[in-house]
């Protein structure tokens, strides 16, 4: 069976972060994810299935890993995954390939701003080294497990990029 369940893939294994422009509605989430299990049920890297998982977090990011033990993703691969979901977005009206904006927590909810307009909002005191940040970066299951998706700005790239002056104080 090449998809497996998300929280069985191993810490070493690959992982990508797919962040949704837009929050989905309940419905979206369900077909986007009816779609993705689709899809990595026949996942394969020149004709050998993928062993992979996904899981949706706040009905706005996509997690899909691979066990590279199984089998490694190769560029062709990954490339499918990607056009997928590109169109997947599209006809969902909604990018989920799009890994410039910064994706950050105010409430309950989640938000997004472009780096710009964040190293602005930092600057300004807007948001600082607590302010809860997305890392669509993570590219190893353990990290997303050891560190989470999201932490405070100061534990994150964020923090480095946008807030040196507050996070080194």
């Amino acid at each position: 069976m090449p998809r497996v369940d998300f929280e069985d893939l191993p810490a070493h294994g690959r992982l990508w972060v797919f962040p949704s422009s837009r929050a989905l509605s309940p419905d979206e989430a369900r077909e986007l994810m009816e779609a993705v299990d689709a899809f990595l049920e026949g996942w394969a890297a020149h004709g050998i299935p993928l062993h992979s998982g996904r899981r949706l977090v706040d009905g706005r990011f996509l997690l899909v890993g691979v066990d590279e033990d199984a089998e490694a993703p190769s560029g062709c691969s990954i490339d499918a995954l990607v056009n997928q979901l590109r169109s997947l977005g599209s006809e969902m009206g909604a990018e989920l390939v799009d890994h410039a904006p910064v994706f950050y927590r105010e409430g309950d909810g989640v938000r997004s701003a472009s780096r710009s307009a964040f190293r602005a909002m930092a600057s300004s005191g807007e948001v600082g080294p607590d302010t809860r940040v997305f890392d669509t970066t993570l590219t190893r299951i353990a990290d997303l497990r050891e560190k989470g998706l999201e932490r405070p700005a100061r534990e994150s790239w964020h923090g480095k990029v946008f807030m040196k002056e507050q996070v080194g104080a």
